[in-house]
């Protein structure tokens, strides 16, 4: 009975250990951890699909990851901060755009670089900034420019059947 307790006591410890051992690494790979690098700001209209953990890109190269995403009181619009690694010098009139990773995979925010000699400091904003694109918002656009174009067929062949011959 004594050796039972045992053997049980040691499963449950393993068991929490490999929970431990997993909320670790959630807590790493989901951009909770640290923060390393520069930090900088943008303000987009909309975020659509970006959180904290999303990766930061340059020319397609993961060069840093959003640390948190709030709103704007004054101008109500989504205000994103996110780290670039020390090495990564960003030009002052550099833009930011939110990317897809795909049809239906996360969203980054991409750093596209400007040609201006002065740099960002740490706490810099990016002022020229491009909002997510709404899969939800564009698929509408096209179904009502296609029912727009299907009345205006159907109005075209009621006027030529009606115009006399």
């Amino acid at each position: 009975m004594a050796q039972r307790n045992v053997s049980e006591l040691l499963a449950g410890a393993a068991v929490l250990a490999a929970a431990i051992g997993f909320l670790g690494y959630a807590v790493a790979h989901t951009g909770r951890g640290s923060v390393s690098g520069v930090t900088l700001h943008a303000n987009f209209e909309r975020a659509d699909g970006l959180s904290p953990g999303s990766d930061v890109t340059l020319a397609g190269v993961k060069i840093g990851r959003v640390v948190a995403t709030d709103i704007d009181a004054k101008t109500y619009q989504a205000a994103i901060t996110f780290t670039v690694r020390p090495d990564i010098r960003v030009p002052a009139d550099s833009s930011a755009e939110i990317s897809s990773d795909g049809l239906v995979g996360g969203k980054s925010l991409s750093i596209v670089p400007g040609g201006d000699d002065k740099m960002l400091a740490d706490g810099g904003r990016i002022q020229i900034t491009q909002s997510a694109a709404s899969l939800e918002q564009m698929l509408g656009k096209f179904i009502f420019s296609v029912s727009d174009l299907s009345s205006n067929v159907q109005k075209s062949l009621k006027e030529n059947q009606a115009a006399p011959k």
